[in-house]
Formats: structure tokens, C-alpha cells, sequence
């Protein structure tokens, strides 16, 4: 499997984006599938997530509410829609995927196999 991030860029605060991440090699069906950002200086920090089977979706508290991840099986992609955006988002972001993953409230802290390259996000005025 392999994930190739797009969409990144220079956005203003209060302004929108959306991400994607085509994958290749393999489908998204049976992936559970996550992003994650790491900002200058600071961990990579996981954002949010969704579990192969789609039950769980879930998403970290600084990001809950403005950001919305979904995948679209069609056409083998994952997207990462982020509003009201912050300079505190400023980060590259990642992309991930497990085989049949699951997905708790810690995305930090799961396994993810495959990841993309990364996509910078940068939020300034």
C-alpha cells in the first residue's frame, strides 16, 4: 500500500482546507485509516481516525469539531476536511493506514503500517 498526501498549503486563520490521501498498491476497504500532524519543534500528535470496519471515528480534543476525516472507497482516497483553521495547525501532516485497524481515543498511541509523505499545512495571516 502505498499513500500519497495532497491539498496542503498557505491558508489564512478562520479559512478552510481539505486534504487527501490517494492510495496505491491495495484498497482503503479493510484499512482502518488516520492523520496526524507534527508541528516545529514539537511530537507528531495524532489527529484523528476511523477504523476499518467504520464504527469508530474519532479525533483529538484540539481539533474536535472543526476538522472531519472521511474516505471514499470509490476512489480508493481518505481526506482530512479542516475549518476554522489556527496557527496552532500549522504542521506538516501525515496520512495513515493499518490493516483491519482500529481506531480508540488514543491515535497517538496505535499502530499504523503505512504512511504517506507528508503535506506542509501552514495557517498565518
Amino acid at each position: 500500500l502505498q499513500l500519497v498526501e495532497a491539498g496542503g498549503g498557505l491558508v489564512q486563520p478562520g479559512g478552510s482546507l481539505r486534504l487527501s490521501c490517494a492510495a496505491s498498491g491495495a484498497t482503503l476497504d479493510n484499512y482502518g485509516i488516520g492523520w496526524f500532524r507534527q508541528a516545529p519543534g514539537k511530537e507528531r500528535e495524532g489527529g484523528a481516525c476511523i477504523s476499518s470496519s467504520g464504527a469508530s471515528r474519532n479525533y483529538v480534543d484540539s481539533v474536535k469539531g472543526r476538522f472531519t476525516i472521511s474516505r471514499h472507497n470509490a476512489k480508493n482516497t481518505m481526506y482530512l476536511q479542516m475549518n476554522s483553521l489556527k496557527p496552532g495547525d500549522t504542521a506538516i501532516y501525515y496520512c495513515a493506514a493499518e490493516y483491519l485497524g482500529g481506531c480508540t481515543r488514543s491515535i497517538g498511541r496505535q499502530p499504523f503500517d503505512y504512511w504517506g509523505q507528508g503535506t506542509q499545512v501552514t495557517v498565518s495571516s
